[in-house]
């Protein structure tokens, strides 16, 4: 019997890029996640634009992180907003339950607010729709 404390088995690629001139010492690896616990895994774009507040409003666009396929779950996700009145926001949380599309796969909601940022401090609300699952 599997415990659900027990390690799941994680599939996938590590990208090292080539190291060159005076950044040798320093290097960066990309994680490409293939399968998580024997299941394909998959993301979802989302965007949107936030609430209007102290006199302007933030675009956004962005790609949930990965989750696996074919069983219940939520992805986290992360962005920045565009710049605007001088300033930018950041936006991250986690989706709602995956919901069936008609013709097959899902989308995911999500809302929340930003963080503080600003001369005039302030945080906007946000609120939207993944699009299907890639």
């Amino acid at each position: 019997m599997e415990s659900k404390d027990q390690p799941k088995e994680v599939f996938g690629i590590i990208y090292h890029p080539k190291e060159t001139g005076d950044k040798e010492k320093e290097h960066a690896h990309e994680i490409f996640l293939i399968s998580w616990d024997g299941r394909p895994v998959h993301v979802h774009p989302f965007s949107g634009v936030t609430s209007f507040d102290v006199g302007h409003r933030h675009r956004y666009i962005g790609t949930t992180k990965p989750a696996p396929s074919g069983v219940p779950h939520r992805h986290a996700y992360y962005t920045v907003t565009t710049v605007d009145d001088g300033h930018s926001h950041v936006i991250e949380g986690v989706t709602g339950q995956a919901i069936p599309l008609p013709g097959g796969g899902h989308y995911h909601f999500f809302r929340g607010v930003t963080t503080v940022n600003g001369m005039i401090p302030h945080r906007h609300a946000y609120a939207g729709k993944t699009r299907n699952e890639i």
